[in-house]
């Protein structure tokens, strides 16, 4: 299925080494954001209190977030279920977990008298450490098997290419977290890890196709391949990429405080990893060195797809 046929090769890998200064760049100053500013981790990580209120209707999730920020509490974490509201607290210096749940419970009171508090716990420092110890240890597992995977399918050169590029994506969505100062909590530890299996998607499909035009096009060389590639799957890439960012956007817009950090961070990993497989994965490859021998073994044949010369072999994907 496609939108629409490209007839004419665009050639991206001209501007390979510009666009990849641009990614070195971008790259270096998230970096720079993350040891500079760090994140602003959420109460999962840090610690803090975790209240569970109740009401005899719905509750209106706004009005108990604007009661709570009164009392100082800037980017506290809101949930609704049902008549049930779950309200995150950060540690407040001096202040214990009773005083904080006892001094919320008397704002919430004298808005709704018939609020009562179903369960006060404290979340301890040592929670947040081993959720960033075991969120790092996910990232480097899905990593790992990223690269085994891609090298068993592809080739090594093209698994360190998109190790590469995924981690190009995961450090510029934290970039962003800490030089904007946003919340770092588990839904956004969540969605890097999405962008993190939906990159390299991305990345298997273009590298598919250029498997697939060293094999038809005997006469190309390794730019004109990646470039043909790339063009030959746009049609593609809009269409996936674009029904996800309409869902995306649609929790970002309507699926209130609760997903918008979390919608907020697919965003980025979305935009980011469109433009990492075609213009990082693909030619940090090139440089590499990638050639028709890594990939296509005992050379190409009839049942590989047609003849050399044939422009419209193999399938739209």
């Amino acid at each position: 299925m496609e939108f629409f046929r490209i007839h004419k090769t665009i050639p991206f890998m001209r501007h390979a080494l510009v666009l990849n200064i641009v990614s070195v760049v971008t790259f270096a100053l998230a970096v720079f954001f993350l040891f500079h500013r760090g994140l602003h981790l959420s109460v999962e990580f840090t610690g803090g209190t975790v209240m569970e209120v109740a009401y005899n209707q719905s509750a209106d999730v706004g009005k108990v977030r604007d009661i709570v920020g009164k009392l100082g509490y800037t980017e506290v974490q809101v949930q609704s279920f049902g008549k049930s509201v779950q309200i995150r607290l950060p540690v407040k210096k001096g202040v214990t977990s009773a005083q904080q749940s006892a001094e919320v419970m008397d704002s919430l009171k004298a808005a709704d008298p018939s609020v009562e508090l179903r369960s006060n716990e404290f979340v301890g420092p040592q929670v947040g450490d081993e959720l960033t110890t075991n969120g790092l240890k996910a990232l480097g597992m899905v990593v790992v098997g990223i690269m085994i995977y891609l090298a068993f399918r592809f080739e090594w050169k093209f698994a360190l290419a998109t190790v590469l590029a995924n981690l190009h994506d995961v450090v510029i969505i934290l970039g962003f977290f800490a030089f904007f100062q946003w919340e770092f909590s588990l839904a956004v530890l969540a969605a890097v890890l999405a962008v993190l299996g939906y990159s390299v998607n991305e990345s298997v499909v273009i590298f598919d196709r250029i498997r697939e035009n060293f094999r038809r096009y005997r006469k190309m060389s390794t730019t004109e391949i990646i470039d043909n590639a790339i063009t030959s799957t746009i049609s593609r890439t809009i269409i996936t990429h674009g029904s996800t960012q309409l869902v995306v956007l649609s929790m970002f817009f309507f699926g209130g405080p609760t997903l918008h950090y979390f919608a907020l961070a697919l965003t980025i990993g979305i935009c980011f990893g469109i433009y990492s497989s075609a213009f990082v994965a693909a030619a940090i490859a090139m440089w590499l060195g990638v050639k028709r021998e890594d990939l296509v073994k005992g050379g190409p044949t009839k049942r590989d797809g047609g003849s050399e010369d044939d422009p419209n072999a193999g399938a739209v994907v």
